[in-house]
């Protein structure tokens, strides 16, 4: 088999990371995948950088190492005593089976959070990345966005810009830690403008196909009726909304091109003849993900994290064992049909 070189473009999405950090870990156990560019917003910046610092210390194994070191810190941090009581009902009012995914994800993260002294992530990044490595990394670009909190605009960091505050900015909640201050620049989460953003793939990246790790689902069967449904199925559109719409434009760009006759070799502008060729794919967490939002049953956090791992790591095998060889050739996704032709 060939190798291929694909360009990853990485959700965020709380502890839902864990199930990328599967998918990653199963696309690094095959030789035949060489990853060109990581494009990432919060839980996903995390594990570019973390497979980054991995890859320059040791290649494919020290990536692999990295990431598990990092959620198994991750798991570490969460303050197991208070978090099992939270979730086993032990704060007034609140009962675990009423939450919805993402809601039972938010409030996690706030006894966390609360429990902690400061922002905890800041320590988990500390004792599991060098970043030093990060912007040694010359083997794949690595790209981090973080929404600036006075223009509502994205910035992407990159290169020698990338280090631990970078990274935090970029997976500031603001609801739960105050804005990251850099350069003298408030941010926040930058799945809110970008989750992730294509355009630094499109722009700087050679690689034509793209991988798309999405965690929060396009589409749900039931229309919810249920408050705490409700602001679920809210928050995910809203954290969906920045890939929709990018992907909305590249196919439109597309659309054009097909309609008009215009092959994209024989444009000028690079970022068009990119537009044109780019293969994109898809392995997605989907409502799967739904049934591992609440870890009660799992015991610890370790195990829930496990659990997410597993089953990106499933699905990254499925996708490989079914569309590998459309890799280099065709992308498995239509963005035409599925975000034109509705």
């Amino acid at each position: 088999m060939k190798p291929r070189r694909i360009d990853l473009a990485l959700q965020g999405g709380g502890t839902h990371g864990a199930f990328t950090w599967g998918v990653l870990d199963r696309l690094l156990e095959d030789e035949h995948i060489v990853i060109g560019a990581i494009s990432g917003s919060s839980a996903g910046a995390m594990n570019a950088v973390a497979l980054a610092a991995g890859w320059t210390a040791d290649g494919r194994r020290g990536a692999r190492e990295t990431l598990r070191r990092f959620w198994s810190r991750v798991a570490e941090s969460l303050h197991l005593a208070d978090w099992a009581q939270h979730w086993l009902g032990g704060m007034p009012g609140l009962t675990a089976p009423a939450a919805a995914p993402l809601q039972a994800v938010w409030d996690m993260a706030g006894a966390w959070f609360s429990a902690a002294d400061g922002n905890p992530l800041r320590a988990v990044l500390r004792d599991t990345v060098d970043f030093e490595l990060v912007r040694r990394c010359t083997a794949l670009q690595i790209f981090i966005g973080a929404t600036n909190v006075r223009s509502g605009r994205l910035r992407i960091f990159r290169d020698a810009q990338i280090d631990i505050d970078a990274v935090l900015a970029s997976a500031c909640l603001p609801m739960l830690f105050p804005a990251v201050v850099i350069d003298g620049e408030a941010y926040w989460d930058g799945g809110y403008m970008g989750n992730p953003s294509l355009l630094p793939l499109l722009a700087a990246s050679s690689s034509l196909d793209l991988m798309l790790v999405q965690v929060h689902p396009d589409r749900r069967q039931a229309v919810p009726q249920h408050p705490a449904a409700i602001v679920e199925r809210i928050n995910e559109i809203s954290f969906n909304g920045s890939i929709v719409k990018e992907l909305r434009s590249l196919a439109i760009l597309r659309k054009l091109m097909r309609d008009e006759g215009l092959a994209g070799a024989d444009l000028r502008e690079p970022l068009f003849r990119k537009a044109g060729a780019l293969r994109v794919h898809r392995i997605e967490g989907g409502e799967q993900l739904d049934a591992l939002a609440a870890p009660v049953a799992l015991g610890s956090a370790w195990h829930h994290l496990l659990a997410l791992h597993r089953a990106g790591y499933a699905a990254a095998d499925r996708w490989l064992d079914e569309n590998y060889t459309h890799l280099g050739r065709h992308g498995t996704v239509d963005i035409v049909a599925e975000y034109l032709e509705d």
